[in-house]
């Protein structure tokens, strides 16, 4: 690593993007300190950064889309720097009138790590910013992962007899997983609440270890109560597990390429459970109990050892690494100061501890009275349906065809591997084109033609005939890590922004819960009325995705033209005065 610059070259390598910054902010310095006679300072901070996310400055980085996963980052090209530059980028501190307003709380747990005046080198930064990604980074996806792990492996015991063997049937699986979606939402805001509480870095080891407990403990099921109870019990545990853990370490324009390895943690899993319960479940027989008997407690001890390992891989905070079995902690006093300064620049609501608060009732009300994301909420709700219980039956369905046990787990994988691949693909493609609600189209188009044919395959269509229908179905590139994109960036606000993907996962949450009750054992085993119904549902969403779309493209008409009908006079006392906040504000557009 090169040693650090000396003071005065820092200060003059840094001063051309200071100085510039400066003559860009200073023109409107005085209008904003003439209308903080009548703005508290919250409200003077909000107005900054909103005028500068509006207007698309870069420089400085206030309030971008750090919650986005925006994949496409995957392909995009990094620009490339000289190890010895300064890597300190433009800020609000670096100007005192703007600077105050953004002052860090007092009881920032890194207030003692922050400094306006540091700087530092690229050949710093970059090493640390890898060194985080082992620490922070590959134990989230490990994380997901494993939660993944527990509340899937359903599907596998499925194909070892499970329901029979309980003296279950398709619609008690059917609750099953009902209880269990149920429960995950309800537990999803005070999951949160107590996190924010006690702090990730409690709650999250302390979630793991106890759904572990109860997915072990799945091993003594002993029929339909004790199953009912298990699946509530795990869904209330899971509830709330979401990554912003890892906003505490990344800047914004970093969080999206962690996120998207996060989601393909996901995909991951579907593709390696199988292969696990193809080994596992040759176990029925041994000492006289049933494979997925064995399937349920191996598994759940796997994510018990991780909750545990996470008790002591987890940090607090960037300056809060050390621990007795730590005791150097991860990171130097001058990697500390950067790890803080370089957050802070990037978007400095951190320093009031803003985005580690806990979503309130009144912040969830404010969102879902904002009807302008309506739109989005409702693709929530039914965007994924039609593929939601061929996925859920899958393995019963490869089953009912005639394949056996083992041969019905690897035959899942093939799937689970083309919707990976043809997920990133949408999401570099809605990049590209700067288009959303017409790839949700793509997407209905492609489950339409599957559902329809679901719906009329004749019932003596060959195994094979009918597994390729079922993959391509399942192959679909689902639009969700877009979507979850589009919502942040139409609520245009650091404020509103996780508020508003939080109700959006519990739109979709809210759809799995409904599409966990298409099928049922009276329509078994082709189920031609739910796959009637799926194909109403897709025809629907097409209606949908295309109504959002016009939404969308009204509303920005109606603000182009009053934003047009003002001269630029008008405009700049909008700027200055207006109360309007987010996706309010007349100089913002929406995504479609």
């Amino acid at each position: 690593m090169a040693s650090p610059p000396s003071d005065d070259k820092a200060q003059s390598a840094s001063s051309d993007p200071v100085t510039a910054l400066k003559s860009d902010i200073k023109s409107t310095v005085e209008e904003k300190a003439s209308a903080s006679n009548s703005e508290d300072s919250e409200e003077i901070r909000q107005r900054i950064l909103e005028e500068h996310a509006a207007n698309g400055v870069d420089a400085p980085r206030l309030a971008r889309d750090t919650g986005t996963t925006n994949l496409s980052s995957l392909w995009r090209r990094k620009k490339t720097y000289k190890p010895d530059d300064i890597a300190t980028q433009p800020s609000v501190f670096d100007d005192p009138e703007l600077a105050k307003h953004f002052k860090p709380n007092e009881k920032y747990e890194n207030l003692h790590r922050f400094d306006p005046s540091f700087r530092w080198t690229w050949a710093e930064e970059i090493p640390l910013v890898r060194r985080i990604d082992w620490k922070v980074t590959a134990w989230s996806c490990l994380a997901f992962f494993a939660l993944d792990l527990d509340r899937s492996n359903i599907s596998q015991a499925n194909t070892d007899n499970f329901l029979d063997d309980l003296g279950l049937d398709t619609n008690d699986y059917n609750l099953g997983q009902t209880v269990f979606r149920v429960s995950f939402l309800l537990s999803e805001l005070p999951s949160q609440l107590i996190s924010k509480k006690i702090g990730p870095d409690r709650w999250i080891p302390a979630q793991m270890i106890l759904w572990s407990l109860v997915a072990s403990g799945q091993f003594w099921l002993k029929g339909r109560q004790s199953f009912l109870v298990c699946r509530a019990l795990i869904g209330l545990l899971q509830g709330g597990f979401i990554p912003d853990y890892m906003s505490y370490f990344f800047k914004g324009t970093e969080l999206p390429f962690r996120l998207a390895l996060f989601w393909m943690a996901n995909r991951l899993e579907d593709v390696i459970s199988p292969l696990m319960a193809y080994g596992i479940l040759r176990l029925r027989g041994w000492h006289g109990i049933e494979g997925w008997r064995w399937l349920f407690l191996i598994e759940g001890i796997l994510t018990l050892l991780v909750g545990i390992w996470s008790v002591f891989a987890m940090a607090p905070s960037p300056t809060q690494t050390k621990r007795p079995w730590r005791p150097k902690g991860w990171f130097t006093e001058r990697e500390e100061k950067i790890m803080v300064n370089r957050i802070l620049r990037d978007d400095p609501s951190k320093a009031d501890m803003h985005n580690r608060q806990a979503i309130t009732f009144k912040l969830l009300w404010d969102s879902l009275c904002d009807y302008d994301l309506w739109p989005i909420y409702i693709i929530g709700l039914t965007f994924s349906m039609p593929a939601g219980p061929p996925d859920q039956y899958l393995t019963l369905t490869l089953r009912q065809l005639g394949f056996d046990t083992f041969d019905s787990n690897l035959l899942s994988i093939p799937c689970q591997v083309a919707t990976t691949i043809n997920m990133l693909l949408l999401t570099w493609i809605s990049e590209k084109i700067n288009q959303r609600a017409l790839l949700g189209v793509v997407v209905e188009l492609w489950l339409l033609p599957c559902v329809i044919a679901l719906s009329v395959l004749p019932s003596e269509t060959s195994r094979w005939a009918s597994y390729g229908l079922v993959t391509v179905l399942l192959s679909y590139p689902s639009p969700h890590p877009m979507q979850v994109g589009w919502s942040s960036r139409n609520s245009n606000t650091v404020r509103t922004r996780t508020v508003s993907a939080a109700v959006y996962n519990m739109a979709v949450q809210l759809q799995s819960i409904i599409s966990s009750n298409i099928y049922r054992k009276d329509d078994r085993p082709e189920y031609r009325r739910g796959n009637r119904q799926l194909v109403a549902i897709a025809s629907m969403n097409i209606v949908i995705y295309l109504l959002a779309k016009g939404y969308y493209v009204w509303r920005n008409k109606k603000r182009d033209q009053k934003w047009e009908a003002m001269n630029p006079e008008e405009r700049q006392v909008y700027l200055n005065t207006t109360t309007d906040k987010g996706s309010k504000r007349l100089d913002f557009r929406f995504a479609h």
